[in-house]
């Protein structure tokens, strides 16, 4: 077989996708600040996970270490290697552990903090020469973390722990799993030596002081999500994701928008075609519910979602020209209200196509 010309990957001057995601970097620093300053005498860290949210990691690290923040948190080791030019060597620390001797060699030879989760992480982690780690305990939530039985073993009595965690599984709600978990993190604590301590997510640091440690790992409200009401008064919207108009269209009453017809028009109309669909994240439980903004005005969404089309309501911005950009509604509370989504799903679901 003939081999394959050799094509660039990307033609120089290739269009950008009509999608971007418009991020706040001024309302990304004031709620870090405002959940450091809600932290009381602990630090707020940072999760940064799933590529700071959706939002782009790379973009959002730099603009919280300006804020003031020093320590990340990431799900895999991958995801820590992209931040490494970024941020002083032990910043960024990994909650889900090495998983192979290789993973423990490059946490030692990249100065990445591994989080510790089982006795057999825990056996790696010194046999790749140890030093500092963060240890994970599980009080009630049953996912990743060492039971609290297996805190004796002397796996862990040789460990360096820098920051003893857990993870509450209601923060959110008034549960008498939140009292019950501090305990058994108290415990932990009282246990074990270690230099921190962390147990409060973002809706944990409302808790109050009981539940903050010397470090605090809020996540969702970093970018806008308010995961209780204590903290909305606090936290401003971050992501702002914005689509260009592809076509307008005139349509007469009688004619329908969209796959199975779930929109028909009472009367003519103007309408738009924007570049949006579920491809993008924007899931099909925004249909004939959804709003986009052309300045102040209000254009509701019509008929079905497709995967890279969303048709709107151009009533109410008559002089709105095809190229022009409009501006998804997105704050996350209102938004998880209307579809049935979590705030967490719908910043992470965001797609690729959005220029960060």
């Amino acid at each position: 077989m003939a081999p394959r010309a050799n094509f660039p990957t990307m033609p120089p001057d290739c269009p950008a996708f009509p999608l971007r995601l418009t991020i706040d970097a001024a309302a990304l620093a004031d709620n870090w600040r405002a959940l450091d300053r809600l932290s009381g005498s602990a630090s707020a860290a940072a999760a940064v996970k799933a590529d700071g949210y959706g939002l782009g990691a790379r973009r959002v690290v730099p603009l919280l270490w300006d804020a003031g923040c020093r320590t990340f948190y990431v799900a895999h080791w991958a995801e820590a290697a992209e931040l490494l030019d970024l941020v002083t060597p032990g910043s960024v620390a990994v909650l889900h552990g090495p998983l192979s001797a290789a993973d423990a060699s490059f946490a030692k030879s990249s100065g990445l903090r591994p989080v510790i989760n089982t006795l057999a992480q825990a056996q790696l982690w010194q046999a790749a020469g140890g030093g500092l780690c963060d240890l994970m305990v599980d009080t009630g939530i049953n996912r990743l973390g060492l039971a609290m039985g297996e805190l004796a073993d002397p796996s862990i009595a040789g460990l360096e722990i820098d920051t003893l965690h857990s993870h509450l599984a209601s923060a959110d709600e008034a549960s008498p799993l939140n009292e019950t978990q501090r305990g058994r993190w108290l415990g932990a604590c009282n246990q074990l030596p270690h230099r921190r301590a962390a147990l409060a997510n973002s809706a944990g640091i409302a808790l109050g002081e009981g539940y903050h440690g010397q470090l605090t790992r809020p996540g969702l409200a970093l970018y806008g999500g308010v995961p209780c009401s204590t903290l909305a008064p606090h936290i401003r919207q971050v992501a702002f994701p914005q689509v260009q108009l592809m076509q307008r269209r005139t349509l007469q009453a009688g004619d329908t928008v969209g796959y199975n017809a779930t929109f028909t028009a009472s009367a003519p109309m103007e309408v738009g075609v924007v570049s949006l669909g579920y491809a993008d994240g924007y899931l099909r439980c925004w249909s004939n519910l959804g709003t986009i903004r052309a300045g102040e005005a209000e254009l509701s969404v019509l008929g079905r979602i497709s995967m890279d089309m969303t048709v709107l309501d151009l009533s109410a911005a008559l002089d709105l020209a095809e190229g022009d950009w409009v501006t998804i509604d997105y704050a996350l509370p209102e938004s998880a209200s209307k579809t049935g989504l979590s705030q967490y799903e719908l910043l992470t679901s965001l797609g690729r196509r959005f220029q960060r």
